[in-house]
């Protein structure tokens, strides 16, 4: 559980309801009542249904609700969170690098690796644990320009204009015998 109080500009209590670090919901209320509501039925053990049925201002997407009735890997938990992230402000702001999520996704290959992203840029790791320890494969990064580029040990390697045309150069340069993350 997080919460947010208001600031920054910000006039309403900014709710999330984590499973181990994860944002599986959130919502925003300005009613002190309703947050503390909020808290209390998710660290109470209410599930995600329950906790919105008492507190209607919390929200989440499907894939939470399959997980919270089925845990994912986390793998794919991971891929999840980051791709709902499009949805959630302050993130919904950055349209160019959750397309680079979404063209990662679609690929097969990436999909059963780590995704981590900083800044922007997006690599790959056979770890789910050490992501830094155990990064595999080029960086992606968009430009300013609307172009997307393709990075190897600090060295640009393409530019593309499409984010799907950058990913498959990242998925092509893989080793053939890479497996999932773990």
């Amino acid at each position: 559980m997080l919460v947010h109080p208001p600031g920054e500009g910000r006039r309403t209590f900014q709710v999330h309801l984590l499973d181990k670090g994860t944002r599986l919901a959130c919502g925003w209320t300005a009613d002190l009542a309703e947050a503390v509501r909020a808290t209390a039925a998710w660290t109470g053990g209410a599930g995600l249904e329950e906790t919105r049925a008492r507190t209607p201002f919390i929200r989440f997407r499907p894939w939470a609700l399959d997980h919270e009735r089925e845990p994912f890997g986390k793998v794919e938990l991971t891929w999840c969170a980051k791709l709902d992230r499009i949805h959630i402000p302050p993130d919904d702001r950055h349209p160019r690098p959750h397309a680079l999520l979404a063209a990662a996704y679609a690929q097969p290959v990436l999909r059963r690796l780590m995704p981590v992203n900083s800044h922007f840029n997006l690599w790959f790791s056979t770890s789910a644990e050490e992501v830094w320890k155990a990064r595999v494969g080029y960086g992606l990064r968009p430009y300013d320009e609307g172009l997307y580029g393709v990075w190897n040990k600090g060295r640009l390697v393409a530019r593309t204009e499409t984010p799907e045309e950058a990913v498959a150069l990242v998925a092509a340069a893989l080793p053939e015998e890479l497996g999932p993350a773990s």
